[in-house]
């Protein structure tokens, strides 16, 4: 499959198989994300790999992450947006390094969804996070149990134009 169609297909997925992610293949997807391009190559960004089922059962507890718990792997990505010279970026970094994550987690058989809606207080609580930095996103991880098919998307006229908006 090419790179195009691997990106195409990808879906989000809420539902996964009751089976753990290798430490050779986690450590695969972590390292995309450790390559991933930052602004002047600074790195303003840490992840925080949640893998302990116990942990997962609290981690996001509301209506619309309750599937969290279910996921066998969690990947909190987070941002300093205080980091010298480049913090205006670093949402921007640790984005970047997440997507190339869950495309290289998708390439490997690995499903994932994408949570930018959680209580970044109580996860940073939970976690120990320090103030300074931001919870991005919370992503799952782990091999699908359904296969979600494409979600309607706007028209191409109506997100892209050339030249001028």
């Amino acid at each position: 499959m090419s790179t195009v169609d691997l990106i195409l297909s990808r879906r989000s997925i809420r539902k996964y198989e009751n089976k753990d992610i290798s430490e050779e293949i986690l450590k695969q997807i972590l390292e995309t994300g450790r390559q991933a391009p930052s602004a002047i190559n600074r790195q303003p960004i840490r992840f925080v790999v949640v893998n302990d089922h116990g942990m997962l059962k609290n981690l996001c507890d509301n209506l619309f992450t309750g599937f969290v718990k279910y996921a066998p792997l969690v990947i909190v990505g987070c941002a300093d947006t205080k980091s010298l010279l480049t913090g205006k970026w670093a949402v921007v970094d640790a984005t970047i390094a997440m997507q190339n994550m869950v495309i290289a987690a998708w390439s490997l058989g690995i499903g994932s969804c994408w949570i930018g809606a959680c209580n970044e207080k109580k996860v940073k609580e939970f976690l120990s996070i320090p103030n300074k930095w931001k919870v991005v996103a919370v992503i799952t991880f782990g091999y699908p149990a359904e296969q979600p098919k494409q979600r309607k998307k706007k028209p191409f006229d109506k997100m892209f134009s050339f030249n001028s908006f």
